[in-house]
């Protein structure tokens, strides 16, 4: 398993999301963490950058997966992450 290293503005995202959704996008980052085939339909690489998303319900996860450290970069609902 991956470490998790959320950033400022992840972490920030996070807590004005509803509690519910919340838990459910960082248990997505864990299964992502533990074995990243088992959410394979719902991760995709970024057109012109090394980051990665995730997707959980209407709600995206921006994701650096480079070593041994999976940094979760931003989170926000699906229309508006991508600015």
């Amino acid at each position: 398993m991956k470490q998790i290293a959320y950033s400022k503005s992840a972490l920030k995202a996070l807590r004005r999301i509803p509690a519910g959704q919340s838990r459910r996008i960082r248990s997505k980052i864990e299964q992502y963490a533990a074995d990243p085939a088992s959410i394979a339909n719902n991760v995709k690489a970024l057109t012109g950058s090394n980051y990665i998303r995730l997707r959980a319900g209407d709600w995206r996860v921006i994701v650096d997966d480079q070593g041994v450290v999976l940094e979760v970069l931003k989170a926000g609902p699906r229309g508006g992450i991508y600015e």
